[in-house]
């Protein structure tokens, strides 16, 4: 029968020694993909190190022009959030539409980051609005942060301790959701500060990236037609059982003009 320990960590430097202690030791945040994959037999940990009561890993706060919000700070949180709904909605609107209320209610922004699933919303909000990433050691920019499928730059025994989102002028985050996941088939965000313009693109390739032909459009003319006549090119995006690489790339454009609008109504 396989059996694990559970500990919680008193704070990020004693988590990251228990997992250089134990190589097959997993940081467990809100534990709604791990757990998932535990079940499954997918994966099989030795220790569980909880890092979601390490004291400040929840605090949500604003500083000088970004919002910092801790990596435990849980989707529903995100979502509730005052100065998150004031300065950056279209996060608080991708935090209130991630999965169902309890998925929102356990889940992590940690979490979802450090498993980068190829449909997660949250990497699309990382990247599209040019977030840094900080770990118990370093720095991350998003850009430098997601590698491929499942995975990301972080080392083994790396923490992620809290995300920095600049504000933009304006932002907008859209999904078209699998009705039974609810991830996103193909999720876009659109982030625009400035004359510069960042779209990030979820559920249509391995790993979230982002969409430079509809940065260089947005960026001479930020507006839905715009974003409706670019052609994206399907032949690196993927085909399941949900939708052929076709459908993506023709979602893409028609997400990302109705995150313009968005954007633009505010």
């Amino acid at each position: 029968m396989y059996t694990f320990q559970f500990e919680r960590a008193a704070d990020a430097k004693a988590a990251v020694a228990r997992l250089k202690a134990d190589p097959d030791a997993k940081f467990l945040g809100g534990g709604q993909s791990l757990l998932a994959a535990m079940k499954l037999r997918l994966a099989s940990p030795s220790v569980l190190v909880d890092v979601v009561r390490i004291p400040g890993m929840a605090e949500i706060r604003v500083e000088n022009n970004e919002i910092v919000v801790g990596a435990a700070a849980r989707h529903a949180d995100v979502e509730a959030n005052a100065e998150v709904r004031q300065r950056i909605p279209a996060l608080a609107a991708l935090a209130g539409g991630i999965g169902d209320r309890q998925v929102r209610a356990m889940g992590t922004l940690g979490g979802a980051l450090a498993n980068d699933d190829p449909a997660a919303c949250y990497p699309a909000g990382v990247l599209g609005l040019g977030a840094t990433v900080v770990t118990d050691r370093r720095t991350i920019a998003a850009d430098d942060f997601f590698k491929g499928l499942y995975e990301t730059a972080l080392e083994p025994d790396e923490l992620i301790t809290a995300v920095r989102f600049p504000i933009p002028d304006q932002a907008a985050y859209v999904k078209f959701r699998n009705p039974a996941s609810r991830f996103a088939l193909v999720g876009v965000m659109v982030a625009r500060t400035g004359n510069a313009v960042r779209v990030a693109v979820t559920g249509a390739g391995d790993s979230v990236f982002r969409c430079q032909p509809l940065e260089q459009a947005l960026a001479g003319d930020f507006s839905a037609q715009a974003a409706r006549g670019v052609k994206i090119d399907a032949s690196s995006l993927n085909t399941d059982l949900h939708a052929s690489a076709q459908y993506r790339a023709h979602l893409i454009p028609v997400l990302a003009a109705r995150a313009v609008e968005e954007a633009v109504k505010g």
